[in-house]
């Protein structure tokens, strides 16, 4: 008995195509081999989309064979050397500079995609300011294809075992990384021809043109020895796209979302790295105050992977999680994260993106349970649903198993009988638990000073862009900056060492020092020195360096000297760190800065330069980039460092006297709440936004911009 359609073109699907054959493939050790089985029989075109492509990636690192053990961009030229008619192209986010140390060097990666005329490489910085290319798709010859979570690029490869120690799961610099775990969908077929057409699409606005189709199919392209896991099958594509450049903005997939949430009986089943997009949020609190409502599942990583998304996402996830433990008064909610022996108490990284409802839908993809996700970056999913199929019911069905068994420590099959025996899907998987490798309750909280300190998702999880693309503007001067020999070789030494710093960061322990009470101490202990405020305002310009969050300085500052004191020691330091910061950016010039950023660093900079103190005021109050990046930027930028300071002072100002001057109120509101400390908080919200206002109507008078001025072309 057919049931009722939950995959509408138009609303929450872009398109739906027929497949003659859809495989699941769980983590990347299976992806990558696929992947390089398929490439290697490739005719015309491969296309590769991503959040991060990285040319040092090896595909299959146990395999003997020279090709699959070389490094990926050496494997590509392999392949196009021997095939006269076969192209790549390789399109990649045209990343933030807060990524720099965690991507490949750009330097490296131009000159590794540049090895044969036909490897085309783009960096894709075709979105709105504060948006990413977040798509994860592989086409080869239109006739196969793979979407889901999982980048080509380093660290994300592991086998379904995830050990704890695995001497083939190291970087390119030998280092081990934590077991990861990951999902992706191969699909081919019409199916893996509209992919094509949907990279083709992407490949034109990043670069004016598009590449030519795969003309005819040669023989069959299924990658060998993989077994499909359905055929002859409908695949629904859904997007997401930010409004830009003239092109409108698709939220297919937070309809999906919401519409297949909305579908389920009895169960909802998410993996997922992030869970912080407010709209989905509210859809699981729906359902849970619902007296017969589903049962939810959340597997998710016990915490981020990275010390910003930890400082940030870990706690808008805290909140929503609280939310939804306040809406389960029936019980039917469980969060998980899946640990495995000799981990240390750690758990596996959840990078999945899943979605399963009943046995009715299956959603793998690219789009993370983040605000962002749902309408700043770009996305794809793949859908599919049963519709009363039988056979479709039983491979969704037996894919969900396959990932619990895997994180409980047993066969699929066992997790099939256990589903069968027992009442609902938590009581099977609690009858499971218990092993060495399981799935363990995860209560993520965060500590209270750090949820007090970040803002709401707004500012640190935004799902449309929080300023206009045009009021940043491209950013860098062609004018200015060191030129020559004796410029290039100032440039490289101050980028050695700026990278060195930035680098400590982001690989050794200082990350894990990174705590409100622990720096208050610090700077508590100085007190009553004679130079006191010098040995504050110098933590202020070394910690801006190493790209220490300026807001937990301000924190440590206000509680070690209290409001007054505070709120001087913070303004004086920022001054003195944004000062250092401009003179660097000034002193390395516009072209050491974009070799180092990227082009899209120098569309979103050139802004600075035209409107100088709107801008850096506007950046101050609502911030599109790291403090000590928008510094450099500034200092490469050109503009006078009196509107530079003002903008600076005066876009700050808000902030420093609402986390220093009104800290203890904001507290009170909290914790103890009167009608007093409600009029301190009104009065506060008020003051921001009025001046938030103020800054726009300034600018938008003065502005003289237009959308066209900012095309990808630029």
């Amino acid at each position: 008995m057919a049931s009722q359609s939950i995959l509408t073109i138009g609303r929450n699907c872009w398109g739906i195509a027929q497949a003659q054959r859809v495989a699941f493939l769980i983590d990347s050790a299976n992806y990558f081999a696929a992947f390089a089985d398929v490439a290697a029989r490739a005719q015309e075109s491969i296309y590769i989309a991503g959040w991060d492509v990285d040319s040092r990636v090896r595909l299959v690192p146990e395999d003997g064979r020279q090709e699959r053990w070389a490094e990926l961009s050496a494997f590509l030229k392999a392949l196009v050397s021997r095939r006269r008619g076969l192209d790549v192209y390789v399109l990649e986010w045209d990343f933030a500079v807060i990524f720099a140390f965690e991507r490949e060097p750009l330097a490296t990666r131009q000159r590794r995609w540049r090895l044969h005329r036909r490897i085309h490489f783009c960096l894709d910085g075709a979105h709105p300011a504060g948006g990413s290319h977040h798509q994860k798709i592989v086409v080869v010859d239109d006739a196969i294809a793979f979407v889901g979570g999982i980048d080509l690029s380093i660290r994300r490869w592991d086998t379904s075992e995830h050990l704890a120690q695995d001497p083939r799961r190291v970087d390119p610099g030998g280092r081990c990384y934590p077991p990861v775990h990951d999902v992706q969908m191969t699909v081919d077929g019409e199916a893996a021809a509209a992919l094509g057409y949907l990279f083709r699409e992407r490949w034109r606005r990043a670069t004016g043109h598009a590449p030519r189709p795969a003309q005819a199919q040669r023989g069959d392209l299924w990658p060998s020895g993989l077994t499909p896991d359905l055929e002859d099958v409908s695949v629904a594509i859904a997007r997401t796209e930010p409004a830009y450049n003239g092109h409108r903005e698709v939220r297919e997939v937070e309809a999906l979302y919401l519409d297949a949430i909305a579908s389920a009986q009895r169960s909802i089943f998410i993996e997922a790295q992030y869970l912080t997009a407010a709209v989905i949020g509210d859809a699981l609190v729906r359902r849970l105050l619902e007296s017969n409502g589903p049962e939810i599942i959340l597997v998710v990583p016990h915490k981020a992977s990275g010390w910003l998304e930890q400082q940030t996402m870990d706690v808008l996830r805290s909140r929503l999680l609280r939310r939804l433990r306040a809406a389960d008064r029936f019980g039917r909610l469980r969060v998980y994260c899946p640990i495995v022996p000799e981990l240390d108490g750690a758990c596996v990284n959840v990078h999945s993106k899943v979605l399963i409802v009943d046995e009715q839908l299956v959603r793998i993809g690219s789009s993370n349970l983040a605000n962002r996700s749902m309408g700043l970056d770009t996305e794809c999913d793949l859908a599919l649903e049963a519709a009363g199929d039988v056979k479709i019911q039983r491979a969704i069905a037996h894919f969900r198993d396959r990932l619990l068994g895997e994180h409980l420590g047993v066969a699929a099959e066992e997790v099939t009988a256990a589903v069968a025996a027992k009442p609902s899907l938590i009581a099977a998987v609690e009858s499971l638990q218990g092993a060495t490798r399981t799935l363990a309750p995860l209560e993520a909280d965060v500590p209270a000073w750090r949820d007090r300190l970040i803002p709401d998702s707004t500012i640190v999880d935004p799902e449309r862009p929080i300023v206009d693309e045009h009021l940043l503007g491209p950013c860098l001067t062609e004018e200015g900056g060191l030129s020559g020999a004796r410029g290039l070789l100032r440039g490289s030494i101050a980028m050695i060492i700026l990278i060195g710093l930035a680098a400590a960061w982001q690989w050794t322990p200082l990350a894990d020092w990174l705590d409100i009470d622990a720096v208050a101490a610090w700077v508590s202990s100085v007190q009553g020195h004679p130079v006191t405020p010098l040995i504050v305002i110098g933590a202020y310009t070394v910690g801006g360096l190493v790209m220490v969050p300026v807001t937990v300085l301000i924190a440590a500052t206000a509680l070690a000297f209290g409001p007054l004191l505070g709120f001087v020691y913070s303004l004086l330091g920022c001054l003195a760190s944004a000062t250092l910061g401009y003179g660097i950016g000034y002193f390395l010039g516009h072209d050491t800065i974009r070799s180092f950023a990227g082009a899209r660093m120098q569309r979103l900079s050139r802004g600075v330069a035209q409107h100088g103190f709107v801008a850096i005021l506007i950046v101050r109050i609502v911030p599109m980039a790291p403090f000590t990046v928008v510094n450099m930027i500034a200092g490469a930028s050109q503009i006078r460092w009196r509107d530079y300071i003002l903008g600076t002072g005066l876009g700050m100002f808000p902030g420093l006297v609402g986390m220093t001057v009104f800290g203890d109120q904001l507290h009170d509101v909290i914790r103890d709440p009167s009608a007093t400390s409600f009029i301190v908080l009104i009065g506060l919200i008020m003051l921001i936004v009025f001046v938030m206002v103020w800054v726009r109507r300034r600018f938008l008078k003065s502005s003289s911009l237009t959308a066209s001025e900012f095309s990808p072309d630029d």
